[in-house]
């Protein structure tokens, strides 16, 4: 099993509801294929740096997993399908991003407790 990062930019005129329904349904896709998701980050809403069908903003929205190879594929189609995404980019880890994205996640928490 292999570690990738996933980063999608979802339409803004989207509701809370509608961008949190859009994400479990990848999330779903994950899951069903076999990936075990490490963690899951919302950026929220962003200036994209150029227009994109006509938009200057969107969700941005970040998902770690642990997957096989095959499974990149179907996430791959399932963006592709949907018309609520504008952007996507999928990569696979080598070690230092994946020690530099635990040590960010546990930097992350340890702020968050300290709040």
């Amino acid at each position: 099993m292999n570690q990738y990062e996933t980063v999608f930019i979802l339409t803004p005129v989207l509701s809370d509801a509608q961008m949190k329904e859009a994400v479990e349904k990848f999330k779903g896709v994950l899951t069903e294929a076999g990936a075990k998701i490490i963690n899951e980050e919302n950026w929220g809403l962003k200036k994209l740096a150029y227009p994109i069908q006509k938009k200057s903003t969107g969700f941005y929205q970040l998902i770690e997993f642990e997957a096989e190879p095959t499974t990149i594929n179907k996430l791959e189609i399932s963006f592709r399908r949907d018309e609520r995404i504008l952007r996507f980019l999928t990569f696979k880890q080598d070690k230092f991003a994946a020690e530099y994205a635990a040590k960010r996640r546990n930097l992350k928490s340890a702020n968050s407790e300290e709040k």
